[in-house]
């Protein structure tokens, strides 16, 4: 695969910033333990899903004591429409119990110790992150990992790889460019049937449909 040059790496960084600095994330929440709970839901689900299956989960319990106290079959009757329902619902009343254990009930703004909640990963942490803090990181979900790779941006077999190579070479403005790749990815670039008519890179695609994921 050819690779993005030092010029167009510039060019797409812009381009990117251009069309989505105003960018958030399409799930639903009012707080960042809602956001965090989201997140984690929306691991190999849609967006559209885990706004469907949030509104009750979040009335039913609204903080992280409630969750931390909550029924595992009550929590996996209300999110069985997720995939990996049953993980979830353990991870999300254990990531709650740490927090009221270590965090007095506060979320930690804070990606290391994001990480230390269960279910929440590398990606997960800085999701919340860029979202809820504007931080300067990226994160690499399929969207973003089908995008960097299609326009010569990394050639990294997984996602955490990709995630430094974006960060290497894009440097700022990392939660803009987070934002957009996943936006770009999930209605232009789409995985089949990649919409290149509606496209504003395809100069700079160098997979056009060979890559799929």
């Amino acid at each position: 695969m050819k690779k993005a040059t030092k010029q167009e790496i510039k060019e797409i960084h812009q381009l990117f910033i251009d069309r989505y600095s105003d960018a958030v994330t399409e799930l639903e929440y009012k707080n960042v333990y809602e956001l965090v709970i989201a997140v984690t839901l929306s691991a190999q689900c849609t967006d559209k899903r885990v706004n469907l299956i949030t509104p009750a989960l979040f009335d039913k319990y609204p903080t992280a004591e409630l969750l931390a106290h909550a029924d595992i079959e009550d929590v996996k009757s209300l999110i069985n429409s997720c995939s990996f329902f049953n993980n979830k619902a353990k991870n999300i009343i254990e990531m709650a119990k740490r927090v009221v254990d270590v965090y007095d009930g506060e979320i930690p703004l804070d990606e290391k110790e994001l990480m230390t909640l269960s279910g929440v990963g590398q990606k997960t942490a800085n999701v919340v992150m860029i979202e809820y803090t504007g931080a300067n990181l990226m994160a690499v979900d399929t969207h973003v990992f089908r995008v960097a790779h299609r326009l010569g941006l990394s050639d990294d077999k997984t996602a955490i790889a990709t995630e430094a190579t974006l960060v290497k070479k894009f440097k700022n403005n990392l939660n803009a460019l987070h934002q957009g790749m996943v936006l770009f990815g999930r209605y232009i670039c789409t995985a089949k049937n990649p919409k290149c008519n509606k496209c504003f890179l395809t100069s700079y695609c160098k997979t056009k449909e060979s890559f799929k994921v």
